[in-house]
């Protein structure tokens, strides 16, 4: 497991180290590629921003109220709460603001994803959390910056999302969208369970194990990844397929083609579904769970070069004790 590790971390620092700006093509004479990541030239400029915080961290309320106070004194008033309130939640909704400031951790991110995804309004994490795999900007970092986004040095970054329908008896029983993934898991029986999974009509394979997750690229680096699936650059619009805990059957991941659906068929009793990590939905057997790219595209705010996704997931590798080194 050590040499493994070692060797994924290699190969991610070399990814990084042969970072390259594309050359654009006649249709983007005003734009950049860079890891295939579309770069607006046009400089990201909020005039209407809201700062967020993760209500059960009190300290992320001080750091938004700060946020809030700084950008005051830059001469643009910014309304802040939590992230829960109603009422601001309403105005997001609404396209009142043209950026929203979360701040707190992963989790952050994740809910104000699915908060901002549908109106288009830009995400800019400020990470008080354990490790920020979608978070750029540290607690410490936020005042620089915050000052180099009003000087027109941020670019949007896109990350797709997925829509997760339940299927029961042949008519919709729920929809759902995913910013990381879905897993269709094992219920309160501690007892694996019978899966299939088709991508465009064709049969993957069959399951017997303790789950499964579609993921996005976003979302590899999440459950999918501690139940050993690879890591994708965050732009890919593929869907990623990891099984958990495999009993005799396929244990490797399957990277799909973009644009594939994937339908799960569920083949025994106690399964569950969960999205995104929110509260399980019952399944019972002969329910499908049928996922796709969805029409929604969360927005994060981001600073420098693309590769900053590499040296940051490096940063995170290094502060596990496999690889004997800290940050």
């Amino acid at each position: 497991m050590l040499r493994e590790a070692k060797h994924l971390q290699h190969s991610v620092q070399e990814t990084l180290q042969s970072q390259r700006t594309f050359p654009r093509t006649p249709d983007q004479p005003a734009s950049r590629w860079r890891y295939n990541c579309f770069i607006m030239s046009t400089p990201f400029l909020p005039q209407h921003p809201v700062v967020t915080s993760y209500p059960k961290v009190p300290e992320a309320f001080r750091e938004a109220q700060a946020i809030a106070d700084h950008l005051k004194v830059k001469g643009i008033d910014t309304p802040y709460g939590s992230l829960y309130d109603e009422v601001l939640r309403k105005r997001v909704k609404d396209g009142e603001f043209d950026l929203l400031i979360a701040v707190g951790g992963d989790g952050t991110m994740l809910r104000a994803g699915h908060l901002c995804a549908p109106s288009g309004v830009p995400i800019l994490g400020i990470n008080l959390g354990r490790l920020g795999f979608l978070i750029q900007v540290q607690r410490d970092e936020w005042r620089e910056m915050l000052d180099r986004l009003l000087a027109g040095e941020a670019w949007i970054e896109n990350r797709m999302m997925l829509e997760v329908n339940l299927v029961r008896a042949g008519e919709q029983a729920g929809t759902w969208h995913a910013l990381n993934e879905l897993v269709v898991s094992r219920g309160q029986y501690l007892r694996p369970i019978r899966l299939s999974a088709s991508a465009d009509g064709h049969l993957l394979t069959t399951y017997v194990a303790d789950g499964l997750i579609a993921s996005t690229a976003t979302g590899s680096t999440a459950y999918a990844l501690a139940a050993g699936g690879p890591v994708l650059p965050p732009e890919l619009r593929n869907i990623l397929i990891v099984p958990i805990a495999p009993h005799l059957s396929v244990d490797r991941a399957v990277v799909l083609a973009e644009g594939s659906t994937v339908d799960i068929s569920v083949l025994s009793e106690n399964a569950v579904l969960s999205v995104d990590g929110q509260i399980p939905v019952g399944l019972a057997e002969d329910d499908h769970v049928k996922v796709h790219a969805g029409e929604f595209t969360a927005r994060f705010v981001r600073f420098g070069d693309a590769g900053y996704f590499y040296r940051n997931l490096t940063a995170h590798m290094n502060q596990n004790s496999l690889f004997g080194m800290t940050r």
